[in-house]
């Protein structure tokens, strides 16, 4: 599915960062930034130009693949990884941040990779994420169509346990990122910080 979506020419979801993480770049250590489900490389890329030395892990080889053009013509340099997330192992206290921008995954892989951030921060370590709660159900703009997909804001924070959330809520806000996440949408947003 990840590689017929991103065979197009353009990005589908834009080339411009996210703006959650836009908001709040600054809280982002300039260290080593690990990007699950990075896709086209938007965010990536943009963290990479605040210096940043960023690893983007995603399961589409297409989608990577322009990742490194996008890079490469924005005058930065990033790493990536083609892995399946169900597989992709994070190493322990190896990160100064890892981003999650609209990664949805199953509710048992989901939480299997929360578990696996925590323990991959390193001590001052942020995650940063932003995702679709299941409120965005009836507003049909983007993002899963399964429930099992989106999460609210409580049982995220179940599964994070050990970390200390400086930001942390659900709302609607107008997304508009490429053309598959467009319209008023119901998001989570997290910024919480390893002790």
């Amino acid at each position: 599915m990840w590689n017929e979506r991103y065979s197009t020419a353009e990005y589908v979801y834009g080339t411009e960062p996210n703006d959650f993480l836009r908001e709040i770049f600054g809280r982002i250590p300039k260290g080593k930034v690990l990007s699950l489900g990075e896709g086209e490389g938007r965010n990536a890329v943009f963290l990479a130009g605040l210096g940043c030395d960023v690893l983007a892990v995603d399961q589409s080889p297409v989608g990577l693949e322009k990742a490194r053009r996008l890079a490469e013509l924005r005058g930065v340099k990033i790493n990536t990884v083609v892995d399946d997330l169900a597989g992709y192992e994070i190493v322990p206290g190896s990160w100064d941040a890892i981003i999650s921008i609209f990664c949805h995954l199953p509710s048992k892989l989901r939480r299997a990779m929360h578990r696996k951030v925590v323990k991959g921060l390193k001590s001052g370590g942020v995650f940063v994420l932003e995702a679709y709660t299941p409120a965005q159900l009836q507003f049909k703009t983007g993002g899963p169509t399964s429930l099992d997909f989106l999460a609210p804001l409580s049982t995220l924070k179940e599964e994070l346990p050990g970390l200390d959330f400086e930001k942390a809520h659900e709302l609607e806000r107008l997304v508009v990122e490429g053309q598959f996440h467009t319209g008023r949408a119901a998001v989570v947003q997290i910024l919480a910080r390893k002790p």
